[in-house]
């Protein structure tokens, strides 16, 4: 874990992507507690800087992501999570996060 590189609040970027498709399916940040926490559950466990607070994903929705890897990448400054996931990732219960495109946010401004 020394090796990981965590930023001044003490907190890494992880990008959870599908184990099979491919697809990233949310971005989210953890610290150490959280990232050790992913370690023993199985299941993503991340920090929620608006609340302060730990979250294990899909706690009370059921849409938890089984973990089956964590790769780190070249700078181990963000993690990659590989997930088998129970239901959608996104809090607005689309399958991703990344259901919009850029044209379509600028255009609604």
């Amino acid at each position: 874990m020394s090796k990981l590189k965590f930023d001044e609040n003490g907190l890494i970027p992880a990008i959870v992507q599908h184990f099979q498709t491919g697809e990233v399916l949310m971005m989210a940040w953890m610290n150490l507690e959280s990232l050790q926490m992913t370690q023993e559950k199985g299941e993503t466990v991340f920090w929620s800087r608006s609340r302060q607070t730990l979250w294990h994903k899909g706690a009370t929705s059921g849409n938890t992501q089984k973990v089956i890897e964590i790769r780190v990448d070249c700078d181990a400054d963000v993690l990659l999570i590989r997930v088998d996931p129970a239901g959608p990732a996104c809090h607005t219960g689309e399958y991703s996060c990344f259901f919009r495109n850029l044209e379509d946010i600028w255009q609604a401004t």
